[in-house]
């Protein structure tokens, strides 16, 4: 009888360790910093301006095939605007780089942690993220699609934020109510994002 009661823990221990269990197999695949691309909109009521800013390093986290995790920082010392040119253009950028925005000569790096992920159908994905911006840190969330194939993956999201809540006020409607309309510039900030994996050799 304790042979057969032994057996059947067995059994049942291998069973469960067969098709109970899923362990986890993750790999960190790094994003090709070259040909990967961020993109900025920032906007006022009438008017908008955008640009690029370059990826510094970054990664996925892929388990299984789908996308469990990740890391990236963002040089903002290389924001650079697309839609003016010259003077016009340096001045815009210059202003972006002191401490009325993002205050680089301080805080150079933007990072961008993934907390959650939920996979939503196919390639898309629900993320939580953590931000972190002139030092401060808050939550965002965003969908992105990240279609992966063995080591590789294409990831392309777009991400909005209210700039206030890393305390980039600067003429703000919520923060100055004297503002002309015309003067206002808008709270969120539009970051489309394309992130393309290293390629293995």
């Amino acid at each position: 009888m304790k042979k057969i009661f032994f057996s059947f823990l067995c059994f049942t221990f291998c069973f469960s360790s067969l098709f109970g269990s899923h362990p986890t197999h993750t790999i960190n695949v790094k994003a090709d910093v070259k040909n990967s691309r961020i993109q900025w909109k920032g906007s006022k009521i009438t008017s908008s301006h955008e640009g690029n800013v370059e990826l510094r390093q970054g990664f996925l986290v892929i388990d299984h095939g789908k996308l469990a995790g990740g890391k990236f920082s963002i040089d903002l010392s290389t924001i650079f605007c697309t839609d003016l040119e010259g003077k016009k253009a340096e001045s815009l950028v210059a202003h972006l780089k002191d401490d009325d925005f993002f205050d680089v000569e301080n805080h150079p790096i933007a990072v961008l942690y993934i907390t959650d992920v939920k996979h939503i159908e196919e390639f898309n994905y629900s993320i939580k993220a953590d931000l972190t911006i002139k030092g401060k840190t808050n939550p965002i969330s965003f969908t992105a699609r990240v279609p992966v194939k063995g080591a590789q993956f294409e990831a392309s999201a777009k991400i909005v934020i209210d700039r206030t809540k890393w305390g980039i006020v600067y003429k703000s409607g919520n923060f100055f109510k004297d503002l002309a309309a015309n003067k206002i510039i808008k709270d969120e900030i539009e970051f489309d994002i394309r992130l393309v994996s290293q390629k293995t050799k």
